[in-house]
C-alpha cells in the first residue's frame, strides 16, 4: 500500500494539469463532470493498469477557478486506490495542491501512517511556446510507520521546458500538442533516481501522453489518454 501512494504523488506531478475554459485557461477542462481515462503501458508495450480523473466541485470567482480532481489507479492486478486533490487557476497560471491528496480517504487506505508533506506546488502557464522554460516544483514526503519506522522521500520536477509542437493520435482521438520535457528526481532513503520524460499537451484536453525514460534515454514506461469526455 506505501508504494501505491508514493505512485499517486508521482501521478499527480505527471497528471495532466486543468484549466477551464474561462479568461483563466487554455489548457485542459475544468468543467463538473469532465472524465479522463489513461492506460499505463510497460517498456515492453504491455498494458500495467489505469488511472481515472473525474472533475468535481468547480468554482469561479471572476478570473479564478478552483476544483477537486477525483483520482483512482488500478494496478494490473485489478487493486484500486483512491484519492483526490484541489487544483487552482488564478489569472495566467494553474496550480496543483498535492499537499491536499492527504485527506481522509487517502489515510484510511494507509493504515497506521503518520504523513506530512511540504513543497512547492506543480505549475503551468496559460500561453506556451517552443523553447519556454517552466517552474520547477517540489515535494517532501515525511512518513511514520507503526510509531517506529521513519522514510523520507523528496520528489523534485526540474528541467522543465517546451521542447517542439507535434501531432499524436491515441485511442481518444488525434491532438495538436506542445511536448514537454522534464526530469523527475526521486530520492528515498539511500536511493537516489532521475527520470526524464516527456508529456504530450493538447489545447482543451491536457495530457494526451506521457513517456517516461531511464538514465540512458531508454523507454521505461507511458501513459495515454483512452477515454475522454465533458
Amino acid at each position: 500500500m506505501k508504494r501505491y501512494f508514493l505512485l499517486l504523488l508521482l501521478a499527480v506531478f505527471a497528471a495532466p494539469i486543468s484549466q477551464a475554459q474561462s479568461t483563466c485557461s487554455t489548457y485542459y477542462p475544468l468543467e463538473d463532470g469532465a472524465s479522463l481515462q489513461y492506460t499505463n503501458y510497460d517498456r515492453k508495450g504491455r498494458e500495467d493498469g489505469q488511472i481515472n480523473y473525474n472533475v468535481t466541485n468547480v468554482e469561479t470567482s471572476g478570473d479564478n477557478v478552483s476544483a477537486t480532481m477525483m483520482m483512482e489507479m488500478v494496478d494490473k492486478k485489478g487493486n484500486t486506490y483512491a484519492s483526490d486533490y484541489e487544483i487552482a487557476c488564478d489569472g495566467n497560471v494553474v496550480k496543483i495542491d498535492f499537499k491536499s491528496l492527504m485527506n481522509e480517504q487517502m489515510l484510511s487506505q494507509m493504515g497506521d501512517v503518520e504523513m506530512d508533506i511540504s513543497g512547492t506546488d506543480v505549475e503551468l502557464p496559460n500561453s506556451l511556446s517552443v523553447g519556454q522554460e517552466l517552474p520547477d516544483a517540489n515535494m517532501e514526503l515525511k512518513m511514520k510507520m507503526g510509531g517506529a519506522i521513519n522514510m523520507n522521500t523528496n520528489v523534485e520536477t526540474i528541467n522543465r521546458k517546451v521542447e517542439k509542437q507535434e501531432s499524436v493520435t491515441t485511442p481518444a482521438g488525434t491532438f495538436d500538442c506542445y511536448v514537454i520535457y522534464s526530469e523527475t528526481k526521486t530520492k528515498m532513503m539511500m536511493a537516489n533516481k532521475t527520470f526524464p520524460s516527456r508529456t504530450w499537451l493538447a489545447e482543451g484536453v491536457g495530457m494526451v501522453k506521457q513517456e517516461s525514460y531511464n538514465k540512458n534515454g531508454k523507454l521505461m514506461g507511458s501513459m495515454v489518454l483512452t477515454q475522454y469526455s465533458k
